[in-house]
């Protein structure tokens, strides 16, 4: 059945892979900040152990999100390691680094993720997409936020 949202095919199909970007960006910063949650040690243990926790919790709700807007639009969303890293920014972790360095990976994980969403935000606000510019703003405002904080560490 034709989709009749007051979309257009072509700004939907550039807004939903826009998001696909989004998409595979949350889903490797999930998947890295899951992986140095279990192998985090050192004197911050505890406290890296918990935050990390909190933060690949919340990355996971958020590509439900993001992949449900994808669907919303009549796209198909991304699903597998090997389109996500074909879409992602951010790259894979190889080895284990050091709690410090973990820091600053998650990050320049968190702050590609909000430059991936703020690069198509004037796609859907020129689309009168108001959904996914609340996604993305919501999004925006955690990613920043959490870079923030996890910066706030390394002081």
């Amino acid at each position: 059945m034709e989709i009749n949202i007051g979309i257009d095919a072509k700004d939907r199909e550039q807004i939903g892979a826009g998001l696909g970007r989004v998409l595979a960006d949350t889903y490797t910063l999930y998947l890295k900040t899951h992986n140095f949650h279990w192998n985090v040690t050192g004197p911050m243990f505890q406290t890296l152990h918990l935050m990390f926790e909190q933060q690949y919790n919340e990355l996971a709700l958020a590509v439900d999100l993001v992949a449900e807007r994808i669907r919303a639009l009549g796209l198909p969303a991304p699903g597998t390691y090997k389109q996500f890293v074909a879409l992602a920014s951010i790259k894979e972790e190889d080895g284990i680094p050091k709690a410090t360095d973990m820091i600053k990976r998650l990050v320049e994980g968190h702050e590609t993720v909000a430059r991936t969403a703020r690069e198509i935000f004037p796609v859907a606000e020129k689309a009168n997409d108001q959904p996914t510019c609340d996604l993305l703003t919501q999004r925006l405002q955690l990613h920043e936020k959490t870079a923030w904080m996890l910066r706030s560490l390394l002081e």
